[in-house]
């Protein structure tokens, strides 16, 4: 496996990955995560345009897609009811998805970025139990709560 840039002409696979992260999302109720046409072509464009976006590939087949940054993430300035582990520089994960049909894809992209800082926040939906086992799984831990811009609740978890 490799996990290289994202480049515009993944754009529609990627968009796919996604349709199918939210059926096994809707199937594990987690009904309320990336509704209303999130993520949406023109916000995987932007982070394409940011180099922010990556794919992971087996078999010349992307099979997993995320967002990565080292960098600060404005929504963690404030955490409730926890704390981060340090305040060192850091990585974000957003936006994971994997096909489905390969087993390790999702932690495999998450410790490809820990290879980059080994110093990473994430944060999830309350309902999203599946990524919460993936990220326990992969030595993170819970940290506190968070809110995105729009207001909605978020629980944070960090692996330093």
């Amino acid at each position: 496996m490799e996990i290289r840039k994202t480049r515009v002409e993944d754009i529609e696979r990627v968009l796919e990955i996604y349709e199918k992260a939210k059926v096994f999302m809707r199937e594990n109720e987690n009904s309320t995560q990336w509704i209303n046409g999130y993520p949406s072509k023109e916000l995987i464009e932007s982070d394409i345009q940011l180099n922010k976006s990556y794919v992971c590939i087996d078999d010349n087949e992307i099979w997993g897609t995320f967002y990565f940054e080292i960098g600060i993430e404005k929504t963690y300035h404030k955490i409730y009811e926890g704390q981060w582990l340090n305040n060192q520089e850091y990585g974000v994960i957003h936006r994971i998805a994997v096909d489905g049909k390969q087993k390790g894809i999702a932690s495999y992209c998450i410790n490809w970025c820990y290879e980059q800082i080994q110093n990473i926040r994430i944060d999830t939906h309350r309902n999203n139990k599946p990524m919460q086992k993936l990220l326990d799984k992969n030595g993170f831990k819970y940290c506190g709560i968070i809110y995105l811009e729009d207001g909605d609740e978020r629980i944070a978890y960090q692996k330093g």
